[in-house]
């Protein structure tokens, strides 16, 4: 475990306004929580925080666990950069394929950059992929409304349109938090997203809370990735047919494609390294 005397070297990235803290000094698993918080408290807009294991070798995967073991797709794509920062020498326009090895997925996750300024890189993430997507009937307060729920491995997605009775809580946070709350448990799921979306495809909005039940986390985020991968996965899975959708977030724009569940989805975005802090 860390001592609290030893150094943290922390990389803050904006992958679409939902400012992520990557830390590259080694921390213990069950020492992630209580060094996230204390990383989130020193720099209130940041989001997110993720530990990350950068190769040694060529080749070799880059590492990534988020204090709360869930999956995030914007925290990946920040730290394959971070590992293309690292490593120097990178020219501009030139595209890469980064492999990392992310903590509640079981196989590879696949990040494709392209530097395209100084600081920002153009990124797509290849998704884990959607175990199941049902609707749910989740009884909160009067509300009985059937919920579609998109699992992932590592975090499940409520998706909630203006049709359902569980919309008008994006307009009253306290209640969308103690929703967020109770549907993670009652989903048993690790982390939980209540995703608020509206307009019509291709182009909508999405206004994300996740909920990360090991760090402890409510976070109205400024863009979510594995959520914007999910409501595609929805769509996906409602049509029949593949979806390909551009989500306006409260922080900026994502791109995802999908098969639907068993098909492959693909989100793009940019990230941009905002500096590095030694605590």
């Amino acid at each position: 475990m860390m001592e609290k005397t030893e150094k943290l070297r922390v990389s803050l990235f904006d992958p679409s306004g939902n400012v992520t803290a990557l830390v590259d000094s080694p921390v213990a698993p069950e020492a992630q929580p209580g060094v996230a918080a204390r990383i989130m408290a020193r720099f209130p807009s940041v989001e997110q925080v993720g530990f990350v294991r950068l190769p040694t070798e060529e080749g070799a995967p880059v590492g990534l666990r988020m204090a709360g073991g869930e999956f995030c797709g914007n925290a990946s794509m920040s730290a394959a950069a971070l590992y293309r920062l690292r490593r120097g020498g990178v020219p501009f326009g030139e595209r890469e394929t980064v492999t990392l090895r992310v903590a509640g997925v079981s196989r590879a996750v696949e990040v494709g950059l392209e530097r395209e300024t100084e600081a920002c890189f153009l990124a797509s993430v290849r998704m884990p992929g959607v175990l199941s997507v049902t609707e749910q009937v989740f009884p909160f307060g009067e509300r009985r409304d059937p919920i579609s729920v998109v699992r992932m491995e590592g975090i499940a997605h409520a998706i909630v349109t203006p049709g359902s009775g569980f919309f008008s809580l994006r307009c009253n946070k306290a209640a969308a938090e103690e929703a967020a709350g109770r549907l993670c448990a009652a989903l048993g799921a690790e982390a939980l997203g209540l995703m608020f979306l509206e307009g019509e495809a291709p182009r909508m909005r999405l206004t994300p809370l996740v909920y990360v039940h090991k760090s402890g986390t409510m976070i109205w985020e400024r863009s979510c990735a594995s959520g914007s991968a999910a409501v595609a996965a929805a769509l996906s899975e409602r049509s029949g047919a593949a979806a390909a959708l551009i989500l306006e977030e409260p922080g900026g724009v994502l791109k995802v494609e999908s098969g639907g569940p068993r098909g492959e989805t693909i989100l793009s975005g940019r990230t941009r390294f905002m500096g590095e802090e030694i605590l």
